[in-house]
């Protein structure tokens, strides 16, 4: 750690002491399309590790400024940015590059809300690249497509967790296979990544997370969680590659509809790929409707020098 003067500035590791100070000066405090997250980032975040990657920028011995690197666990973190942009901020950034790259975290991202997207090029000049321009959407489940059932299901629904770990991975990876929906994010997290990282945001989910089956086959697979408010949020869902275009996915999505209102379920919630056009449709038929967007960006391993 760089010790400040009272005559420079220092880029330091925050000291305990002065947290609170320091994430007043992080982007997210200020922006509220990004509280919430930051609110159940700042939760989650009990022991004293996660806040090794807390950097502040500090002149004259006062903090000007700080960036966070919150660690996600299976080597990946999130970026939490600093709240101006300038000279303060590019050294931010290049003090925790650096840091994420010492401690061998293979896959950092940030998102953007509109009111942010101005800080995309000054991230993509910090060797971050751009993966995703994602979508919100949510709707009623008492839409037409959810009470459509006029016709037996062709698919079945077994518990996700009656497959152990390695089904489990290479189902996962089975439906990211050519998968228009985040294919840049899909390639650089692992699938035990992408699952841990929805463990953590819903340890209660698991619960209800389906693999999907026709005539014994597996063919999808449907992730579902519970919010708040009858809520729920569609997670991931997806089919593999041989069994897309048969009306498969919608039959999932009617599943998860009707998943969600056994449970006294209102409303769902989920986030798609701003370029997954057949996705979009799919969802936009079944009565959800966009209402947020942000830019997704990251590094990831292997690193520039």
């Amino acid at each position: 750690m760089i010790t400040p003067t009272a005559s420079s500035t220092s880029m330091a590791v925050c000291p305990s002491t002065h947290r609170r100070e320091a994430l007043l000066h992080l982007a997210a405090v200020h922006e509220p399309a990004l509280q919430p997250m930051l609110q159940t980032a700042l939760q989650s975040a009990k022991q004293a590790d996660a806040w090794e990657g807390l950097w502040v920028s500090q002149q004259h011995g006062r903090i000007d400024g700080a960036i966070w690197v919150q660690l996600l666990g299976n080597t990946t973190a999130q970026l939490w940015l600093p709240r101006q942009q300038g000279h303060v901020a590019q050294a931010l950034l290049r003090a925790a590059y650096r840091w994420v790259t010492e401690q061998g975290i293979t896959f950092c991202h940030t998102v953007l809300p509109p009111s942010h997207y101005a800080w995309e090029a000054t991230l993509l000049a910090h060797s971050m690249t751009r993966l995703a321009e994602l979508h919100y959407l949510s709707g009623s489940i008492t839409s037409p497509l959810a009470s459509s059932a006029n016709k037996p299901a062709a698919i079945q629904l077994q518990a996700f967790t009656e497959l152990d770990e390695s089904a489990q991975k290479a189902l996962i990876d089975d439906v990211s296979q050519e998968s228009l929906d985040c294919p840049d994010l899909r390639e650089a997290l692992s699938s035990e990544a992408l699952l841990a990282g929805f463990y953590q945001k819903a340890p209660q989910a698991p619960h209800h997370w389906y693999s999907v089956h026709v005539a014994g086959q597996s063919v999808g697979v449907l992730l579902l969680s519970p919010l708040k408010d009858r809520c729920w949020e569609l997670l991931l869902m997806g089919v593999v590659p041989e069994w897309r275009g048969k009306g498969i996915g919608r039959e999932v999505l009617q599943a998860a509809f009707r998943l969600a209102a056994q449970q006294g379920a209102t409303e769902m919630m989920l986030t798609v790929d701003g370029l997954n056009t057949p996705a979009l449709r799919l969802y936009q038929r079944a009565g959800l409707a966009h209402y947020a967007e942000q830019r997704l960006l990251a590094w990831k391993a292997p690193f520039s020098p």
